[in-house]
């Protein structure tokens, strides 16, 4: 949905391991700042940063969400996969707003829960909407949690009787055992916005 950019500096908020920064260097072309608190996640990162050959334009960076210190106006992109929640919807929005060029895009990946008020904060906190579009609990099911329910069973099997390993994986096991009980609270949406 972004239009194609000559080299675009991104900014990847809770970056985690560096799954989608990785991919967003790749598509992209651009210069990539992916930002965490989690060290091992980032640790692991930086290794992945290492084997993709891209240590000139993707940086690791142990930062929280809450006490960014980037200029104003630093990126093209902002991007945003589940962690807006941690500082919340709106004030995310106002917050982040200063961070992007004039016309930049925030993408934001966010529970499903308030759409109305999401939407109409988007256009209250200086964005147009470019559009959005919503992710059922099949998405996660089939492209997620099958997937990890499947590695999850093989290693049980290759680990059987090794009980540190075992325990390892039981919040996995939790967050499979969740959707199943309650599939709505695994519906998300994403946002694609403009900086007016």
């Amino acid at each position: 949905m972004l239009p194609q950019m000559d080299k675009p500096r991104i900014l990847d908020i809770g970056c985690g391991s560096g799954v989608p920064t990785l991919e967003l260097a790749m598509l992209s072309h651009g210069d990539v700042i992916g930002v965490d608190i989690d060290q091992p996640a980032l640790n692991r990162f930086s290794r992945k940063i290492g084997r993709s050959g891209l240590t000139q334009w993707v940086k690791a960076i142990k930062c929280s969400l809450l006490n960014m210190n980037f200029p104003d106006a630093s990126f093209d992109i902002i991007w945003a996969e589940g962690s807006i929640s941690v500082i919340g919807f709106e004030k995310g929005l106002k917050e982040w707003y200063r961070f992007l060029k004039s016309g930049g895009f925030l993408v934001v990946h966010d529970a499903l829960g308030n759409l109305t008020e999401k939407l109409r904060q988007i256009t209250t906190c200086g964005y147009e909407l470019l559009d959005h579009f919503i992710l059922d609990e099949n998405v996660w099911r089939n492209e997620y949690y099958t997937p990890l329910d499947e590695q999850l069973n093989k290693l049980r099997e290759k680990h059987i009787g090794t009980s540190a390993t075992l325990k390892e994986m039981e919040n996995d096991q939790h967050e499979i055992d969740a959707l199943k009980r309650e599939p709505e609270n695994y519906r998300s949406v994403f946002f694609v916005m403009r900086k007016r």
